[in-house]
């Protein structure tokens, strides 16, 4: 019975000693966020977050619908600045309006490149 108590005596002075180490080092390693411009997440109206995560990397070369819609979605909703979204993603000013006109008269299925003729000739 000695023993028993001895060996928990020993185990609960080893936990305690572990878990005063590891809140010592939690609360040394403090997280801090970079510093951005502008929000880091806007709330859409059907109650979705976006952040600037969803938006399509720099370095996008092909653009799908949803990576246009995506970043019209991000101006209009002012996560990022119509100047910005230019010149993070090398847009022309006619390239990003023809995109927003798109979506705003016929929804972002007009982003398709196949639907790019269609939309056009109305």
């Amino acid at each position: 019975m000695k023993i028993r108590h001895s060996l928990k005596g020993a185990f609960n002075a080893t936990l305690n000693a572990n878990r005063d180490s590891a809140l010592k080092r939690n609360k040394s390693s403090a997280m801090y966020l970079k510093k951005v411009d502008g929000p880091r997440a806007v709330t859409l109206p059907d109650g979705t977050v976006m952040t600037l995560a969803d938006l399509p990397s720099k370095t996008t070369r092909r653009w799908v619908a949803s990576r246009k819609a995506a970043v019209v979605r991000g101006v209009l909703y002012g996560l990022i600045t119509q100047a910005a979204a230019q010149e993070r993603y090398s847009l022309s000013d006619e390239e990003f309006a023809a995109w927003v006109r798109a979506v705003s008269e016929h929804g972002e299925e007009a982003l398709k490149a196949t639907s790019l003729q269609k939309y056009r000739q109305l």
